[in-house]
């Protein structure tokens, strides 16, 4: 079923643009032109997402975003023609789920939608673990740093996730030979490091200086629990 989005926004010409490019790529997409009316299709309808404009003739969208916010957990990606750095911290403090500045390409407003639909949730949340930018969708079996899929083997995974699970202990080698020994894999702790570095080339921003999977001499490995600071 096609995800419905409310478009919150004065602009008639922005808006019809959003709608054929949304309306083409799946959306069903409904225009209020006012936060009033916005608020009112709110209370009649169900929507997957909101997209609110900061600047709307008869309210300001942080205070929207605040109300809705306070009643509502629909996902909301803000729009702004202010592009001060204050305005989207106020709006991701107050619950805005993402902030994008205008002009826009719609191709990059549809992925931002599409980034907040799915952290939204089609897993349950104990199927996936979040570590700052990187998300682990054990259901799914992907991981996703800055919302970008990283691919892996499916023993790599396993290592990952058996290292994610248990974030602030060390795991020697052997332990996580047992960790994943329902995966093919050869049996021999230095395949572990193997892999090991390149689960690192596809989720640290600098596989050299890792930040996410770190070594402990003679010990093994730990995966940091505050990885982003």
């Amino acid at each position: 079923m096609a995800e419905r989005i409310l478009m919150i926004d004065d602009d008639e010409r922005l808006a019809g643009m959003v709608s054929d490019y949304l309306g083409g790529a799946g959306f069903r997409l409904t225009l209020a032109g006012t936060a009033r009316d916005g608020e009112a299709w709110l209370k009649r309808e169900s929507f997957d997402a909101v997209i609110l404009d900061l600047m709307l003739p008869d309210a300001d969208g942080l205070d929207l975003c605040r109300r809705l916010r306070a009643t509502n957990d629909v996902p909301i990606l803000m729009l702004t023609a202010r592009g001060e750095p204050m305005d989207r911290v106020v709006g991701l403090e107050i619950g805005a789920d993402d902030y994008l500045a205008k002009p826009f390409e719609p191709r990059e407003l549809q992925a931002r939608l599409r980034a907040i639909l799915r952290r939204k949730g089609t897993a349950a949340p104990a199927d996936v673990l979040r570590f700052g930018r990187l998300e682990i969708d054990k259901g799914a079996r992907t991981i996703r740093l800055d919302d970008e899929e990283r691919s892996l083997t499916s023993y790599q995974f396993a290592l990952l996730l058996a290292l994610a699970e248990r974030a602030g202990r060390v795991l020697s080698r052997d332990a996580l030979m047992d960790l994943t020994k329902g995966e093919k894999l050869e049996a021999f702790d230095r395949s572990v490091d193997v892999h090991i570095s390149r689960i690192r080339a596809a989720i640290e921003d600098d596989p050299r200086k890792p930040r996410r999977i770190l070594t402990l001499r003679g010990a093994g490995y730990v995966f940091a629990r505050d990885q982003d600071r």
